[in-house]
């Protein structure tokens, strides 16, 4: 096994410079460009101000060469400095990080907390009204766009009942946990709603199966309680798709959700990201990428580690 993951961690190398390689140029060749929106302000350049600027920014180069040069820097540690915010990428990506861990996060927690129990039930008694029930809450979970939810519940909680506020992180003339709890309530249900729809739907796939099968009836015929053949003998042999949806929800975590952090104002690695496009900061929207790259190869590699330790028949043995 250890010689399977040496070679999968060596594979990330090549995809990690493609995924980098493509965001980049392609991003270097989309329209407009810092520099134009330097020309778009009331600031005059001349000439001779035009060009230092672009050199300044490093933009008088090809986009293949600009790569090569951000890719160098990166594996030396440095990610580059913002155009617009003149701060080290880290520092941006960093201070954006934990909002959105904080608020994708606990979304996501309450989303397995609250659908792996009702993916069971609805497997447990197939056709049953509960079932119907929880197949049509994962169907509107699943295919509702989330800034339609955003702003359905924004339009309610905030401005009919009043009872949420609708933007920010927190209300800084009286910051407190109270007060952050009350701002993340609504965007982190939010999530949460949209989270548990493919859930709900991949833990009663997996679990029916299961529940089929000759060895659960096996167990009832012992007299072990139902409670037990459901959740050691069920759910147990149900886990690798379940954990395969649970654990690729870690880039989602880490990346933010883009929507709902743009329509609440939350300051997290998803509106920056959208900010960092609309002011053209490549190497901010590079630092994000690589971030979100990075968690999404590591999920891959980390999904093979748990495969083993849930079923010892798979074996990355060679």
């Amino acid at each position: 096994m250890k010689r399977y993951f040496i070679k999968r961690l060596l594979t990330v190398i090549p995809v990690f410079i493609g995924i980098t390689a493509v965001i980049y140029i392609l991003m270097s060749l989309a329209p407009g460009s810092v520099l134009d929106l330097a020309e778009e302000s009331d600031t005059v350049l001349s000439a001779e101000q035009y060009n230092a600027l672009k050199a300044s920014y490093g933009l008088d180069k090809p986009p293949v060469v600009r790569y090569f040069i951000w890719l160098g820097n990166f594996v030396r540690g440095n990610m580059g400095v913002s155009f617009r915010g003149n701060q080290n990428v880290s520092h941006i990506i960093a201070q954006r990080l934990f909002p959105s861990l904080v608020l994708t996060g606990t979304g996501v927690f309450f989303a397995i907390l609250l659908g792996l129990p009702i993916g069971i039930m609805a497997a447990y008694k197939p056709y049953s009204k509960w079932d119907s029930a929880s197949s049509l809450f994962a169907l509107i979970g699943a295919t509702l766009p989330g800034f339609f939810v955003s702003i359905l519940g924004i339009y309610i909680f905030s401005i009919k009942l009043g009872w949420l506020p609708s933007k920010g992180m927190a209300d800084f003339s009286r910051s407190g946990f109270a007060d952050y709890a009350r701002h993340l309530v609504m965007p982190g249900a939010i999530i949460c709603f949209s989270s548990m729809g493919s859930l709900i739907k991949q833990t009663r796939g997996a679990c029916l199966e299961v529940f089929n099968e000759e060895y659960i009836q096996t167990a009832r015929a012992k007299g072990i309680s139902e409670l037990r053949v459901v959740l050691a003998h069920g759910f147990r042999n149900a886990l690798i798709p379940v954990v395969t949806s649970i654990l690729l929800q870690i880039p989602h975590i880490i990346g933010g959700s883009t929507i709902v952090e743009q329509i609440f104002g939350w300051p997290g690695i998803g509106s920056l990201m959208i900010a960092s496009i609309n002011n053209r900061d490549y190497p901010v929207v590079m630092g994000v990428a690589v971030l979100i790259a990075t968690a999404v190869l590591f999920t891959n590699i980390l999904l093979d580690v748990v495969y083993v330790f849930l079923d010892p028949r798979i074996s990355h043995e060679q």
